[in-house]
């Protein structure tokens, strides 16, 4: 419960962070406004002059409450792809998902030819190692093959298990662009209503409408950019760790070859 809780409170922050630094940033990138003449503005000359100067909070207000409304719906979209980076870093650990005491154990009980005391070792420490092993002392009297094809089932289980929590980091990265193109879209449709309408004769209105628009994009590239890049990293290491673990089980389980188990001990422990 704790954990959960300081996960929540350290998303929270992060969220807390990302929401404030890009604005702050895309204020500074709007506000570097020129004259008729080319020459530089300051930003507060800007702000008198510009519509587009008047900062970020214009930008995610000032397009309508369509836009608006996808402006929160991308911020929601960047809090869920931090909250379940979070989540997933915090899972995919070597100490989390194989941890010391468990190999440690099991390595012991293997070396005194126990595989009763290995196997309530592993259901004594839960986790996807554990699995793993224990799957596999489940078909010891069916041979190494089938031992074998245990593992490599059970290793498959756990990755499916660790990448349907990775999905959603991908779902978040692939959310974002899409957002941003749809209110690029709703604020192109604007404008031309408005050059339809007959709003042609104020350029700088327009083009200012156009920003708007453009800037959903943008924010939906902030977003999925380091979303795809999280969960292709977190990939990558589960897959690394998936992998140590089956070399590692089929290292341990090397012993039995010369190991025999009562039958009526290893149900009971089973049961």
């Amino acid at each position: 419960m704790n954990k959960k809780i300081s996960k929540s409170i350290a998303a929270f922050s992060i969220l807390v962070g990302t929401c404030i630094a890009p604005m702050a940033a895309l204020q500074s990138l709007g506000q570097e406004l020129t004259d008729a003449n080319g020459n530089a503005v300051s930003s507060n000359a800007a702000q008198t002059k510009s519509k587009g100067g008047a900062g970020f909070a214009e930008i995610v207000f000032g397009s309508g409450w369509v836009g608006t409304l996808l402006w929160f719906a991308l911020f929601g979209d960047g809090a869920l792809a931090i909250y379940f980076s979070i989540d997933s870093s915090i899972l995919i650990k070597p100490d989390r998902l194989m941890p010391k005491r468990l190999l440690d154990g099991v390595q012991g009980a293997m070396a005194e030819g126990d595989v009763v005391k290995a196997m309530e070792i592993c259901q004594q420490n839960p986790s996807a190692m554990s699995s793993i092993v224990l799957a596999a002392f489940q078909h010891i009297e069916e041979g190494f093959e089938a031992i074998q094809e245990a593992v490599n089932a059970a290793s498959d289980l756990e990755q499916e298990k660790i990448q349907q929590r990775l999905n959603w980091i991908s779902v978040c990265g692939n959310l974002g662009p899409s957002l941003g193109l749809l209110g690029t879209v709703q604020g192109m449709i604007l404008t031309f209503d408005a050059l339809a309408s007959g709003g042609a004769g104020d350029a700088s209105a327009l083009a200012s409408s156009i920003g708007q628009a453009l800037w959903t994009t943008a924010g939906g590239l902030v977003v999925s950019i380091p979303a795809i890049t999280v969960f292709y990293s977190l990939r990558n290491k589960a897959n690394r760790l998936i992998l140590k673990m089956t070399a590692m089980t089929m290292e341990i389980l090397n012993g039995l070859r010369n190991v025999s188990v009562d039958p009526g001990m290893e149900e009971e422990v089973v049961a």
